[in-house]
């Protein structure tokens, strides 16, 4: 039965973050914001939702190991597989914004990551939870980027086939909009619930940890809306909003998923090892490798087919 209503719940979480995406991304064509911005902020924010609902209720449960691997499961999903899948259907085409400013910033978002969680590891009577003024330091660095990024972008509209063309195109109602947004807040929160009581439950009878089922299961189940978003995004020829979406997501996970959390209550790293974040740490940095030394500003077909290898090997070696 537990099964039954964790697929449940992702479904209820994937359908709640697309409705809120399609709110979140009407409202943003009415500002003319551009494609890569929208996919960096809107459409990243909106695909993350499943993600800060899931940690977020996992926090005021006290189930850091759901909450902390929710985040690093999805974020690892993101750059191996949505990335790597994408690449496949058609090559990714990094930018020089994206290779100066954009895979950079992912980087150190990971990168704070790690060192949060250090603790332990580099002096034995460190901690290695992820307090509240970490998690507020984390909110507000996400504040920080997102303002940098629209600042910089506003001072670059000079190419105009990089925005999203709204001329001739019916725009959503105003209410329809915000009805979209709030429907799909609520069936995040009712999924997200949902999700972590029947994911324990599992953990639980299984005898297997709850860091394990969130890094695969949950974290796989939560970025369904950046998969399918991303996809779609590659299939109608929009690869930035795909690259946005993914480098966004992950940047939101950490910094406003976990700074969340955090705040809300401390997160203590239990099951997920420092392994399993020091390779999203990776991941972000072979994507950069991957724009500059490899496909020479773009992933190709064959990089799609070694990331998504490359996660099914983690996979298999976490699960045995």
């Amino acid at each position: 039965m537990e099964y039954l209503l964790l697929a449940l719940g992702l479904t209820i979480i994937v359908i709640g973050a697309m409705i809120l995406t399609d709110g979140s991304v009407a409202l943003a064509e009415r500002f003319g914001m551009p494609e890569f911005i929208i996919g960096l902020t809107v459409v990243a924010v909106g695909t993350s939702m499943p993600e800060l609902s899931v940690s977020v209720l996992s926090a005021i449960k006290g189930n850091s190991d759901m909450a902390i691997g929710n985040v690093v499961g999805s974020n690892i999903f993101n750059t191996f597989v949505i990335l790597g899948v994408c690449a496949m259907i058609a090559p990714i085409v990094f930018s020089r914004t994206n290779i100066r400013r954009d895979i950079p910033l992912c980087i150190a978002a990971s990168l704070m990551l790690g060192i949060f969680t250090l603790g332990e590891t580099v002096h034995p009577h460190w901690s290695s939870s992820i307090s509240r003024i970490e998690g507020i330091a984390m909110l507000v660095c996400y504040a920080g980027m997102i303002w940098y990024s629209l600042h910089v972008e506003s001072r670059c509209r000079d190419k105009e086939s990089d925005y999203l063309k709204t001329s001739g195109k019916r725009r959503t109602p105003l209410w329809q909009s915000i009805l979209f947004v709030v429907a799909g807040l609520a069936a995040l929160i009712f999924g997200g619930d949902m999700c972590v009581r029947n994911a324990s439950a599992i953990a639980r009878s299984l005898g297997v940890s709850e860091s394990v089922i969130a890094i695969t299961i949950v974290a796989g189940g939560t970025s369904l809306p950046e998969l399918a978003s991303s996809v779609a995004a590659v299939v109608k020829h929009r690869p930035s909003l795909a690259l946005g979406n993914v480098l966004g997501s992950n940047m939101a996970n950490i910094l406003l998923v976990l700074g969340a959390s955090a705040t809300v209550r401390p997160l203590e790293l239990k099951g997920v090892t420092m392994s399993d974040i020091w390779f999203s740490v990776i991941g972000s940095i072979l994507l950069l490798v991957s724009a500059v030394a490899i496909g020479r500003n773009k992933m190709t077909r064959i990089e799609g087919v070694l990331m998504l290898s490359i996660y099914i090997v983690y996979i298999a070696t976490l699960l045995r």
